[in-house]
């Protein structure tokens, strides 16, 4: 897996509880439903300004206790889903983290 790393879109709003999230997308006015593992992936892209797709890999891995090739599988469709609505923001390669 090629090394990107995200963030969150500023218009990004949610809410985490014991089975997921619900996610507000305030700029296009949508709203989505992740379950706990999305919600967890999402956590973390909130909890720090750059996120590293490789360590959010890592984390899922260690968390729910399957293969790094799972999880990488997985962490690089979520995130292709989160980018294709706009709710994660790909850092360029010239811009600093």
């Amino acid at each position: 897996m090629d090394s990107r790393k995200y963030k969150l879109s500023e218009s990004v709003r949610s809410t985490h509880n014991q089975d997921g999230a619900i996610v507000l997308d305030v700029r296009q006015g949508q709203i989505f439903n992740l379950n706990y593992v999305g919600s967890r992936i999402l956590e973390a892209l909130k909890n720090r300004s750059y996120f590293c797709d490789s360590e959010i890999t890592d984390r899922i891995s260690r968390e729910f206790g399957i293969s790094r090739e799972v999880a990488e599988a997985d962490v690089r469709e979520f995130l292709g889903e989160l980018a294709a609505r706009h709710l994660i923001e790909e850092q360029s390669p010239t811009s600093p983290a």
